[in-house]
């Protein structure tokens, strides 16, 4: 532990790279949070369930798992810039599709930009993960990947910003309750609809403006690349290996479980608060609130993790993340929605340590292969998402239309996240025990 304050976290020679590679993780932050409260948006909009909605999120993390595994293929051939100017053209073409998706109205073709603009992010976090861990020394790699990862809160604030001043202060249909909305007659449906769709679009349509600059600036910027030693493995070898690995497979599904949370608590917080009498604008405050805590805990667990181990700090934080859970769960009111802001201070820490964990003993090209794999395991916020929302439409498309042992049904959905830390928590536990602590 004493020589991860001995070595630098970046060195001056990979500096200018370090910083255009963390830009990324900010723009896909954006995306991010830009799209979660669309969930509730096209949910009153068009007229869904919640599980209906949570398509949404079904096509935007669906994308990476799809398109992870075919990124890592690509960049075993070619190098990581390729691959990062690869994902920001998909990324961008994927934003851009929202243009002609307003113009015909259609949820399908909504939901196909978004899951080809999630190819795009697929290609970049299964190339800026691990490239981040590459520029410099091991000892301090999980530690340079936490400072990478600060700057996604950055993307996530500013994500949320434009989706609260810019879409939901501008839907003509959230000025409705659900009951009233469902009321009107068709024309003036229609007329709405089509309004808030455009306003929809519009952020997208500037975004994926922004990334073909971004993608200009790559373009033009020489980036280090490092090379394997010796010949490439084949890559039925390298499953071989990865599968044999324990720490890596359990931290895939660590992974999973990660991301299914951090997707449920923040997409679901509109839901939460529509059950107490809170609207979407307001709710979108409190998603702030919790974004800003992310990005307080990403800072607060960078800096521990100089003083404790990975693993044993990912324990910490998932075990108070399970207390704040129980709090959103069993405490009905405005003190369950300050429990449910108060998880994201820590899931801050999860995704980079579990990516850090589990590639740190690694080759190149093994984690190349094992980064594809971790980014697969965003599916998990493509899947748990959707089963959430099938809880909370247990008693009807309504938030709190019935009761499960106690507690709205929306209160009890997050028994999901619940189980989800359990795993994390036993996970760096398991971690600590046997790869860590011999090493103190």
């Amino acid at each position: 532990m004493n020589n991860s304050k001995k070595v630098p976290v970046v060195t001056r020679e990979t500096l200018i790279p370090f910083i255009l590679v963390t830009s990324l993780f900010a723009l896909w932050g954006f995306a991010n949070a830009v799209t979660d409260p669309m969930v509730q948006a096209f949910k009153k909009v068009l007229e869904l369930s919640n599980s209906e909605a949570a398509w949404v999120q079904m096509a935007f993390y669906g994308g990476y798992f799809c398109m992870a595994l075919p990124a890592a293929m690509f960049m075993r051939k070619y190098s990581y810039k390729v691959g990062i100017l690869i994902g920001l053209g998909l990324y961008a073409t994927g934003a851009l599709l929202f243009y002609p998706a307003a113009q015909s109205e259609s949820f399908v073709f909504f939901c196909l930009g978004l899951y080809i603009l999630t190819f795009g992010l697929a290609f970049l976090e299964t190339a800026a993960n691990p490239y981040a861990l590459a520029m410099g020394a091991k000892e301090t790699a999980t530690q340079r990947l936490n400072l990478a990862q600060a700057f996604n809160p950055v993307g996530l604030i500013a994500g949320l910003f434009v989706a609260q001043q810019f879409v939901f202060k501008n839907l003509k249909s959230d000025t409705y309750t659900v009951e009233d909305y469902s009321a009107l007659d068709e024309a003036s449906k229609i007329l709405i609809k089509t309004s808030d769709l455009l306003v929809i679009r519009d952020p997208y349509v500037m975004l994926g403006l922004v990334l073909i600059g971004v993608f200009v600036l790559f373009v033009v910027s020489k980036m280090p690349q490092s090379k394997e030693e010796g010949g490439m493995p084949s890559i039925g070898h390298t499953f071989a290996v990865l599968s044999k690995n324990k720490k890596y497979m359990l931290g895939v599904l660590a992974q999973i479980f990660h991301t299914g949370c951090l997707v449920m608590c923040w997409t679901y917080i509109y839901q939460y608060a529509e059950a107490i009498g809170i609207d979407s604008v307001t709710a979108g405050y409190y998603q702030m609130a919790a974004f800003v805590l992310f990005t307080i805990g990403r800072a607060v667990g960078t800096y521990l993790l100089k003083f404790v181990s990975s693993g044993r700090l990912l324990m910490y934080f998932a075990i108070f993340g399970g207390a704040f859970v129980l709090g959103a769960i069993f405490i009905e009111g405005i003190i369950g929605l300050y429990s449910l802001v108060g998880i994201s201070f820590f899931m801050s820490l999860m995704f980079p340590t579990i990516y850090g964990i589990a590639l740190n003993d690694l080759t190149e090209e093994q984690s190349k292969v094992g980064s594809a794999g971790l980014i697969m395991a965003i599916v998990g916020g493509a899947l748990m998402p959707k089963l959430q929302g099938m809880i909370i439409d247990t008693g009807g498309n309504g938030v709190a239309d019935t009761t499960i042992l106690g507690v709205s049904e929306v209160n009890f959905s997050y028994v999901l996240p619940l189980v989800c830390f359990v795993y994390i928590g036993w996970y760096g536990s398991n971690v600590y025990k046997k790869y860590e602590s011999a090493k103190v």
